[in-house]
């Protein structure tokens, strides 16, 4: 197994240094190299970044392990003589991090055979085309890549220390019997899901007055009710004043100074930052922005000419794929000599609650603002078999917003059982340019869930 090369290694000159080896680092550093770039790749922690240590992948297990729990749940109910199951945290997360391991094993294999140096080291920016190293020694190259991602924040309220944030939920061997989450975005909603199924008795408390700003709203007040009957309590409009500490647990305080329960532990899922601190941005003439993104244009160019910027650091969505593909079409540009773009409009995207909830294009309202009354919705509104046979109250929500006589698609929007997966499908059918007539046209696969948006009316 290879080890990063140390800082002093070499001082050679390369066609391209990486600063950072997450997603997008990563994914430019071995398209570069493909294209016979030589290639440095500084990151002083574990490759894979935040989708790989603290996001994405773990994320992705703990909410496969809370879908077992409640499939488990359902059986009695099916007829299946199935004992009381809670799940043993330390032995999955055996397993999760051996999942993880492998993933840093087949980096580190993949770096190896491409040829780049890999080194162990912060990076900071002396000048437009020289990157230090932590030991303070320079590296030279053609061009510097950005890659540092960003990084969970807490809000500016009095025992703020007292919560954590998911990079902290990701070092729990156990659910806590009740967990206060602060936020509303994807990371509140998800962790919600996840302990709750888990066997936590959970609470959200939202700034605003919805989950999931940017999504359809129809679709999301569906995901709150089903959330409300799988127990997770739900507060809107809530403005945090302060945390207190009680009996070895937390109490949230507002700023009317209205102290509520206690609970065992505090999450706090309220936005990211960049990560630009340190780097040199400022010295070498890299603009930011009010937020200290690095500001990018549509070829991912900074202010500064030879220095590049994809994925979190940036003002763009902050999606590892969308990382990865900007990163590709940025390498095949400047060594492929391909004239690729990376297209930003109609980017699907999953949010990992239970059930999941996806979407691509324009929301209802979005559309509403640009095309008046040429829109045209349709839903679906539907219990999956599973929880028809189970009785269970949990629905899924379809829905459609078409443009135009031609009922052109311009936003899916899908909550319920398995739109993790059916959504790929018809996102690049929408990137096609389909109408609804097409969809109609298109043969059911019965009984599923997914035929429900071929059999809108």
């Amino acid at each position: 197994m290879s080890q990063p090369a140390a800082c002093d290694a070499s001082n050679e000159d390369f066609d391209l240094i990486v600063i950072g080896g997450g997603s997008g680092g990563l994914a430019g550093a071995f398209r570069a190299a493909e294209h016979g770039a030589r290639v440095a790749l500084l990151e002083p922690h574990l490759f894979g970044g935040t989708c790989v240590n603290v996001g994405c992948v773990p994320k992705k297990a703990m909410w496969l392990a809370a879908e077992v729990g409640n499939r488990l749940k359902l059986a009695p109910t099916l007829g299946f003589a199935v004992p009381e199951a809670r799940l043993d945290w330390k032995t999955f997360l055996v397993h999760r991090q051996r999942y993880i391991s492998n993933i840093h094993d087949s980096y580190r294999r993949r770096l190896d055979a491409a040829g780049i140096v890999t080194i162990a080291s912060h990076g900071r920016l002396l000048d437009e085309r020289t990157v230090l190293c932590g030991e303070g020694m320079p590296l030279r190259a053609r061009h510097v890549l950005i890659a540092t991602g960003g990084h969970p924040v807490k809000p500016q309220v009095p025992g703020a220390e007292l919560g954590g944030t998911s990079d902290d939920f990701f070092t729990w061997c156990g659910a806590p019997p009740r967990v206060a989450i602060v936020g509303g975005g994807y990371i509140a909603v998800e962790l919600a899901g996840v302990l709750q199924a888990l066997g936590s008795r959970v609470e959200i408390f939202a700034r605003g007055p919805r989950l999931l700003a940017g999504f359809d709203t129809e679709v999301t007040d569906q995901l709150v009710e089903d959330y409300r009957q799988a127990g997770v309590h739900l507060q809107f409009d809530y403005k945090l004043g302060r945390v207190q500490s009680a009996d070895g647990g937390v109490r949230l305080c507002d700023v009317d100074g209205v102290i509520g329960e206690r609970f065992d532990a505090l999450l706090f899922a309220t936005g990211r930052r960049p990560n630009t601190t340190n780097l040199g941005l400022e010295a070498a003439g890299v603009a930011l922005d009010a937020d200290g993104h690095v500001l990018v244009d549509e070829l991912h160019a900074t202010s500064v000419e030879g220095i590049h910027a994809v994925g979190d650091v940036t003002p763009n969505l902050a999606l590892t794929p969308l990382a990865i593909a900007a990163a590709r079409r940025l390498m095949d540009r400047l060594f492929g000599g391909r004239d690729t773009r990376l297209d930003q409009d109609n980017v699907p995207t999953v949010v990992f609650s239970h059930p999941p909830l996806g979407k691509v294009g324009l929301t209802e309202e979005e559309a509403r603002q640009r095309h008046g009354d040429d829109v045209h919705v349709y839903r679906a509104g539907f219990r999956p078999m599973l929880y028809a046979l189970a009785d269970v109250p949990q629905r899924s929500l379809f829905k459609l917003v078409c443009v135009g006589d031609a009922r052109r698609v311009v936003g899916i929007h899908l909550m319920g059982e398995a739109v993790d997966e059916i959504l790929q499908g018809f996102a690049v059918a929408m990137k096609r340019g389909i109408t609804l007539e097409d969809l109609r046209d298109t043969v059911a696969i019965h009984p599923t869930s997914a035929e429900e948006v071929v059999l809108m009316r």
